[in-house]
């Protein structure tokens, strides 16, 4: 899995290339933590997600609640459609 970061102010993009997967989770959740402007996830790089990726979205999604800003997760890829 890949990641690339665009951060644009005072908004920040991370998109996601390869797998979203358990065997990834910590890695990500390291990027994830690391960035807290973090605005958008572009999903559309995704090529396997399993329930560790749908947490780790979910639980990113939940922390920019508690901190009053938003998060889009955008360009859901077929297998993140497939997961929901």
């Amino acid at each position: 899995m890949s990641t690339q970061q665009t951060t644009a102010d005072p908004s920040s993009v991370l998109r996601i290339e390869g797998e979203l997967t358990i065997f990834r989770a910590a890695e990500l959740k390291d990027v994830l933590s690391a960035e807290p402007r973090l605005q958008e996830i572009d999903l559309s790089g995704v090529t396997e997600m399993d329930s560790a990726g749908l947490q780790l979205l979910m639980a990113a999604k939940q922390a920019a609640t508690a901190e009053q800003r938003t998060l889009r997760l955008v360009a859901h890829s077929a297998a993140v459609i497939e997961v929901f």
